[in-house]
Order: structure tokens, then C-alpha cells, then sequence
């Protein structure tokens, strides 16, 4: 469970979520997933517009295949990370750090609390 920081919520779709308070939230693409994927070459983020839980926020492009990431509850995209647009494979190099995808807020932080625990998370990939 090395490669699952405690301090995190996950999502049943790979994303991590990080509570930076004010009903704000960092999230990102989890080790799992990035390891999946393999090299990340492309990001796409529509910007800043509200979401409901489970609605598409953007995709990520490998060299081998593409996926979408999701909303993790009811939400609105705040502030992207737009180092990614140069560089995509931070989210390889660093996906609990550098290579976060988008900050959201929410007005309603039961979402959160409905996401996995870095244990359930374990759990859910099978580590």
C-alpha cells in the first residue's frame, strides 16, 4: 500500500482527492492508474464549469491508449494545473504532487466523505 497515501480519499474510477479545506479539493490520477495508462502525453481539461458526481471533467492521452477522469461529487473546477500542457508526464513522475489535475469546490462536502479510504482503495485494486 506504498504507493497509497493515507491522508487521500479515492474514487472507484482512480482519482485521488485531497481536502485543502474551505470546500476546496485537490485531485489527481492515482499511482494505480497512471501505471495502467502508462506514459501520459496529452491532458484535456474543459476549465473552469460546474459538474455533477460521475460527469466527465477531462481526458488523459498515453502513447498506447486514452482515458476519461471524473468528477468525484457534485462539483465546480476552480483552477487546473496547467504546467500540465507542457508537461504531461508529471502526472507520471509525481501523481500526489506536481502532477495534480484540478482543484474543485464544493458546497457540499458529504462527497468526500462518501470517497474510499486509502485502505478501501488498497482493497479495491486488489493490493
Amino acid at each position: 500500500m506504498s504507493d497509497i497515501p493515507e491522508k487521500l480519499r479515492y474514487t472507484e474510477t482512480h482519482e485521488w482527492v485531497k481536502d485543502l479545506g474551505n470546500g476546496e479539493y485537490m485531485m489527481g490520477l492515482t499511482f494505480y492508474a497512471q501505471d495502467q495508462m502508462g506514459e501520459i502525453v496529452m491532458v484535456e481539461c474543459p476549465g473552469i464549469q460546474d459538474f455533477n458526481s460521475g460527469d466527465i471533467l477531462g481526458s488523459l492521452e498515453a502513447v498506447k491508449t486514452a482515458e476519461d477522469f471524473y468528477a468525484p461529487f457534485n462539483c465546480k473546477i476552480v483552477r487546473i494545473n496547467e504546467d500540465l500542457e507542457d508537461e504531461p508526464a508529471l502526472i507520471n513522475e509525481d501523481p500526489f504532487g506536481r502532477g495534480w489535475l484540478a482543484v474543485i469546490k464544493t458546497d457540499d462536502p458529504s462527497g468526500y466523505d462518501g470517497l474510499k479510504s486509502a485502505e478501501e482503495y488498497s482493497d479495491f485494486i486488489g493490493e
